[in-house]
């Protein structure tokens, strides 16, 4: 037998988000429960895994690669409100849609559960329409989140590209990274901030994907036009990143990085607080890390040299004079025991290894 039409151009409609067939995973004690909800989702050709406690499906979770879960509110080892919660809370579950289903009738259990996390929230019984297009909904959400992640992923690798190309700024921009969100931590930053510099410290430089080599790793002073084409770096790596709405946070550190407290720097010659904050901070965190570092033209300075350094460039007028003390002063006073400890809160925002767990739930 032929399938229907809107059968048809609903399984078309899926798969032109999906590359592959969406995996959903049912959590619901009941085997005649998880029978119905796989029959009336069948014409999507959703591929499915189903669990009957919790426990089961977080085992599941860690083994599999899920796109949405439909659990019950009811369930033998934790309530599904429980249950959305811890998977609301792991870095690596937080931007899995659930939709949760249930028979108790009221308005007080919706809100519970909508609260608790779930993305959506359905009375049983449901219409088979609602409930498929309740489903190809939340799985269309999901694939746009997994296509910026992908794109997002791709950037990344572009700006370690971008850094790998000149010897000496080997692991620039994972110490820029860190400095940046220690500093951040230091000043109360939000979560988002914080996430911001862990990104700018990888994306600040990736406009110099366009600076030519002979540019780039030139022996020597530039002349005029190449620092030019050299300044344009900024811009450049602006327009790459604009077109990512979760970047948008980052584009102003990624434009502003070389400007000076006076007024002397570039693109814009924005002078003291018109620069935003989270570029001043990345700047010092940039400059120190040059300063400390080898270069072909130079020998690394010691953290003190590097440190005295930023103090007169700031007396000079080119540095933010009330972040480099501060910056200053987080080098001077940490031990390793102070860095643990900040390295773990930097984890629980979700940043870590060598690039950000990116996020895209947390309104960037």
């Amino acid at each position: 037998m032929n399938p229907p039409l809107s059968a048809i151009r609903e399984h078309v409609e899926l798969f032109t988000v999906f590359d592959s067939n969406p995996t959903i995973l049912l959590v619901d004690a009941a085997d005649l429960n998880r029978r119905v909800v796989k029959a009336t989702l069948r014409e999507t050709g959703a591929r499915f895994i189903e669990a009957r406690r919790t426990s089961e499906a977080f085992e599941i979770l860690r083994k599999e690669r899920v796109d949405l879960v439909i659990c019950d509110l009811f369930l033998p080892d934790e309530n599904g409100m429980d249950f959305c919660r811890e998977l609301k809370a792991d870095r690596n579950t937080q931007l899995l849609p659930v939709l949760m289903l249930t028979s108790l009738q009221g308005s007080e259990h919706e809100v519970a559960g909508l609260t608790s996390g779930a993305d959506e929230y359905l009375l049983l019984p449901a219409h088979p329409n609602v409930l498929k297009a309740r489903v190809l909904s939340m799985l269309r959400h999901k694939a746009a989140i997994d296509s910026l992640d992908e794109v997002e992923s791709i950037l990344f690798t572009l700006a370690q590209a971008v850094e790998e190309r000149d010897r000496c700024t080997s692991e620039h921009c994972r110490r820029l990274s860190y400095f940046s969100v220690e500093l951040g931590i230091r000043l109360g930053l939000t979560r988002n901030e914080l996430m911001a510099l862990h990104r700018g410290g990888y994306l600040h430089d990736i406009g110099k994907i366009g600076i030519p080599d002979a540019i780039l790793n030139k022996q020597g002073e530039l002349t005029e036009e190449e620092w030019y084409v050299m300044r344009s770096h900024v811009l450049r790596g602006e327009d790459i990143c604009r077109p990512m709405k979760s970047l948008a946070n980052v584009l102003p550190i990624i434009r502003h990085h070389h400007e000076k407290w006076d007024g002397t720097g570039y693109p814009d010659h924005l002078k003291g607080t018109k620069i935003p904050l989270l570029a001043r901070i990345l700047q010092i965190a940039d400059v120190f890390d040059a300063l400390s570092s080898e270069r072909s033209y130079k020998k690394a300075l010691t953290m003190e040299e590097a440190c005295r350094q930023l103090e007169r460039e700031a007396a000079a007028g080119w540095r933010d004079p009330e972040l480099v003390p501060l910056f200053v002063k987080m080098l001077e006073e940490g031990d390793e025991g102070e860095k643990m400890a900040r390295n773990l809160r930097a984890m629980s925002l979700g940043i870590e290894g060598n690039r950000p767990s990116f996020g895209l739930g947390m309104g960037l």
